[in-house]
């Protein structure tokens, strides 16, 4: 088994004889792929083993509906594990699985919740797997298996999800500013955005979300409620009262969830108020209606 430094890890190889054959986006795999290790590498203490391997499996149960088998990458490393409770939560968007994560700077580490999206694009599943804390992680991904190379090269682009609506300003992509002080989850979400075919701008503090503001026009604010210094409350009232920006569609992200949150929220000039983990179909569901309303009425405010 081949082995190389990755990141001061050890990273061991194990790849089949033969090629394994899947209709895939290679960029977007090697995105999954990519995630997968620089998560494995974030979560372990230097030096640690990481092992990426690739087989194939020809039982009923995988993913192909034709029986065919599927395909199965598996990322495991000797890393700080996970509780069983995070095992619940890993893919979730925002998610907090604990303490032992503190070197993530509260973020669940880079893309887990993009790799899930992706995977399942792909006609694929991805489960984690932790024997708990302090025993190392693997994912597991499975994707269609194909019979032949033939049947591999008659589609290589990522499968479409359905049409991202247009915006009402001449068709352009939809412009959408995400303050969100966890750099990694803001990444995350934006990459999200970006899949569905909106544009995706990221700040990391009240402060600066007003500069963009100002400068960008979004037609969307997904604004974190917890930020330093000037909190997504007080970011709320200066767009809508001080920048004049009525017509945005202005989402609060929120660890908190209760009738009072909400309340304190609509006053502050929220439209919606989401609950970390954020149900992303949630999220999409409102984005549409909102582009849906721009374009049925152009004068209407948000």
């Amino acid at each position: 088994m081949p082995s190389w430094t990755f990141k001061g890890h050890q990273l061991s190889l194990d790849l089949p004889s033969e090629p394994v054959w899947v209709e895939a986006d290679p960029i977007r795999l090697e995105q999954v792929v990519s995630n997968l290790l620089q998560n494995a590498s974030k979560y372990m203490d230097s030096g640690g083993q990481v092992w990426l391997t690739l087989e194939k499996d020809t039982s009923t149960t995988g993913v192909a509906p034709t029986g065919t088998g599927s395909a199965v990458i598996r990322v495991r490393d000797a890393g700080i594990g996970i509780s069983p409770e995070g095992l619940l939560h890993i893919f979730d968007l925002f998610a907090q699985v604990g303490p032992t994560l503190a070197r993530s700077e509260g973020g669940l580490g880079i893309g887990l919740t993009l790799v899930k999206r992706l995977v399942e694009l792909h006609g694929g599943q991805v489960e984690a797997h932790s024997a708990g804390l302090g025993r190392g992680s693997e994912f597991r991904i499975q994707l269609p298996l194909l019979e032949t190379p033939e049947a591999a090269a008659r589609g290589r682009q990522l499968p479409e999800e359905p049409s991202a609506p247009s915006s009402a300003a001449g068709g352009s992509g939809l412009s959408i500013l995400v303050i969100e002080d966890n750099v990694d989850a803001a990444l995350t979400l934006g990459e999200v955005l970006e899949l569905w075919g909106y544009e995706a701008r990221l700040v990391h503090s009240g402060e600066i979300a007003l500069e963009s503001a100002i400068a960008a026009c979004p037609n969307v604010v997904l604004l974190d409620l917890g930020l330093p210094v000037m909190d997504g409350y007080e970011v709320a009232r200066r767009l809508r009262a001080e920048l004049g920006l009525g017509r945005i569609l202005l989402v609060a992200m929120s660890g908190y969830g209760q009738e009072d949150d909400r309340r304190r929220t609509r006053e502050a000039g929220f439209d919606y108020h989401l609950t970390k983990p954020i149900d992303l179909d949630e999220l999409r569901r409102i984005i549409a209606a909102y582009v849906s309303s721009m374009d049925q009425q152009p004068g209407h405010d948000a």
